[in-house]
Order: structure tokens, then C-alpha cells, then sequence
């Protein structure tokens, strides 16, 4: 598959002449995201303009907890789209292809120094400057300035046979890459995937891709159970029930090797304490509200072996493999797509995401 290429008919310069704003959605909380105007970014020496083509919702950023405090601002970090404008002093990334004016790229958000001693030990998202760096305004916008230091570390061309909207895939693929990496999944073992959101529906696909041998996942939510089973999942359980019951069995009257919650509710939390098989892994994939603690049953585990391990972000690496797996089809993503909004309609997605209604990923095109 070729995938589709915005032809630029003019140049940015042109076209800031006429007309030097851009549209873009304003949040102010889960239910106030805002149409509206500001200035396109000029950019500086080292930097790039990107016209933001696809973006998706992440489920980050219905947060509100974690978003609210810095409202109102341009949320948005899974974009993809073309180079518009490439300023003076620009370098080809890593030494590859020059980066020129109508490239299709992917742009990571934020990236690490790779020279701190959390980087050099293998620990990127730890890294400061990962947790500093962004583009601004932010990915739900008609464009994007990318700073210097994102221009030299951040910025993949996206594959012909990578669309758009796939490519907007890469981030949080990426951050599942991660996950399942550090936890050591190998081939044959039994995962539990608690909470079947994307996220979820991501690590299912990945896990199965990567040979693992059972691969059981959670919800409340008939709908998310249906995806999970369309998307590779062997056995499909209602959260509401006994979880390590009925991983019981379909799994040979065992727990789970891996566990992986992608969800932020405590009993979520609860369940995977006592769905993980000796000498298996917690993987925390996503946070719970500020202030909660987990009762951890440390005798218990101190003597059967288990690990826990959380996971935030994605190191370039798993950006690469990202990538590649979607360039292959090792990863199809496409059906996972329920919404393709405008900016406009950005409010309605907010909702989707955060709702627990027949949706997986809603992508917002900037320019629909």
C-alpha cells in the first residue's frame, strides 16, 4: 500500500502573508476543548514547521487530574503530517536524509539526551530533558514548531507504506514496545491484559505478534471484550468477576507469567496482585490518581519470586521497532481507527476516549 502524500502548492512563507493563523484546540478540561486561533509558529535556526496532518488521542490526555493544572493549553503527542518550513542551519538526523520541505515525518514529542547517567544505563525515559522537551503548541494544532534539539533526536520520515493516520500509531506502540521489552515477555508464556482500551488492544496485538502463548485480557466493557478477542486475545473476562478465577481456568489451572494493567482504576491493581504465577511479572503500564497506594503483599511475594516493574514512555529505540512493525504489518492498526474527527470535533473526542462507550482510538485531522 502507498500511503497518501499532501502536495504543497505554495510555500509557507506564501501563505503566512495571507494568512499568518492557525486553528487549534484549546483545552480547558475534559469537557471544554475550544476551536480556536493563535499565531503559526515562527521557527528558528535548527528548527522545522510541521503541518500536522493526523493526530491522535491519547489516553493520557483525558487525564484530567494530570492535564487540568496547565489548562488551558494544546494537548496532543501522537502526530504525524509534512514538513512545511526548514530553517537555516537544519542537519540530516543522524546522518540520513536531509530534511527537506514536504517530507512525510512522525515527531516525537519529547527525547531523552542519551548522555545523562539514566540514559547511559539503558533508562532514557527517566532522562530530564525527555521530561522537558516538547513541540509547541502541541499536536492538536494546524502546525507545530519543532525546536532544534527534538530536529536532531525526534524527527523518523514515515515509511510510503505507513499512512497518516497508522503513523500516529508509532508513539504510543512504542511506549508498549517498552513495556513488554523490560518485562522479558518470551514466547509461549500466558499474558493478562487488564483493561482492553488501546492501549490494551496494543499490547494484546504485540504479545501475539511476539509468540506469547496464551493471551487473556480484562474489561467492564462488552464492546472493549469484543475487541479484544477481534484483535488477538484467546480469552475474553468481564472485570466484574473473579479475574484470577477465571484465569484459572482457561489457563490450565495457572496465573499469568505476565500481567500487565492498562487502566487506572484500583481494582484493577487489586486483580493483577493476585493474578500473577510464580516468578511473573506486574507490569504497571498506567498510573493510578495521585495519592493512591497499593497494599503489596511482600511475603509473598518475596518468597514466590515476583517482579513489578512500571513503564513510561518510550526510548528512540522502541520508536524504531515502532516503525517497523507497522511498515511490515506486523502490526496492522488500521481497524483499530473507530473515530477520525476535526479540530472542531475535538470535544467530542475527548469524550469518546474518556468514556467507556464503542470506541478505541479517535484520530483528529487538523485540516479535515
Amino acid at each position: 500500500m502507498v500511503a497518501e502524500t499532501i502536495p504543497f502548492k505554495r510555500s509557507l512563507k506564501n501563505m503566512s502573508n495571507s494568512n499568518s493563523t492557525m486553528q487549534v484546540a484549546m483545552y480547558y478540561n475534559n469537557r471544554d476543548v475550544r476551536l480556536e486561533e493563535m499565531p503559526i509558529p515562527q521557527i528558528g535556526h535548527g528548527e522545522i514547521l510541521v503541518k500536522v496532518l493526523a493526530s491522535g488521542i491519547c489516553g493520557s490526555d483525558v487525564m484530567e487530574w494530570y492535564r487540568i493544572k496547565r489548562a488551558p493549553l494544546v494537548l496532543g503527542h501522537e502526530i504525524t503530517g509534512q514538513i512545511a518550513e526548514v530553517g537555516e542551519g537544519v542537519s540530516a538526523p543522524g546522518g540520513h536524509v536531509p530534511l527537506q520541505v514536504g517530507q512525510r515525518v512522525f515527531v516525537s514529542h519529547h527525547v531523552p539526551c542519551n548522555t545523562c547517567r539514566y540514559c547511559l544505563n539503558g533508562n532514557h525515559t527517566a532522562c530530564e530533558t525527555l521530561h522537558t522537551t516538547n513541540y509547541y503548541p502541541g499536536g492538536f494544532a494546524q502546525y507545530i514548531r519543532i525546536p532544534q534539539i527534538i530536529v536532531d533526536r525526534g524527527v523518523f520520515l514515515l515509511p510510503e507504506e505507513v499512512s497518516f493516520e497508522e503513523g500516529t500509531f508509532i508513539e504510543p506502540l512504542a511506549c508498549v514496545i517498552r513495556g513488554q521489552r523490560l518485562a522479558g515477555l518470551k514466547p509461549g508464556q500466558t499474558v493478562l491484559i487488564i483493561g482492553s482500551g488501546i492501549s490494551g488492544i496494543l499490547h494484546i496485538a504485540l504479545a501475539k505478534a511476539f509468540g506469547a502463548g496464551r493471551i487473556i485480557a480484562t474489561d467492564i466493557s462488552k464492546y472493549r471484550l469484543r475487541m479484544a478477542e477481534k484483535f488477538g486475545a484467546d480469552f475474553a473476562i468481564n472485570g466484574r468477576e473473579d479475574v484470577s478465577v477465571r484465569l484459572r481456568q482457561v489457563n490450565e489451572n495457572r496465573l499469568a507469567d505476565l500481567a500487565i494493567i492498562c487502566t487506572g482504576a484500583l481494582p484493577a491493581f487489586l486483580q493483577a496482585l493476585k493474578s500473577v504465577d510464580r516468578g511473573g511479572t506486574i507490569l504497571f503500564f498506567a498510573p493510578t490518581e495521585p495519592g493512591v497506594d497499593l497494599p503489596i503483599p511482600i511475603n509473598e511475594f518475596w518468597r514466590n519470586g515476583i517482579t513489578l516493574m512500571p513503564s513510561y514512555g518510550a526510548a528512540p529505540l522502541d520508536l524504531t521497532i515502532a516503525i517497523e512493525l507497522l511498515r511490515s504489518r506486523r502490526i496492522n492498526v488500521k481497524e483499530m481507527i473507530t473515530h477520525r474527527l476535526s479540530l472542531a470535533e475535538t470535544v467530542r473526542g475527548f469524550q469518546l476516549v474518556a468514556g467507556a462507550g464503542e470506541s478505541l482510538k479517535a484520530i483528529i485531522e487538523p485540516f479535515r
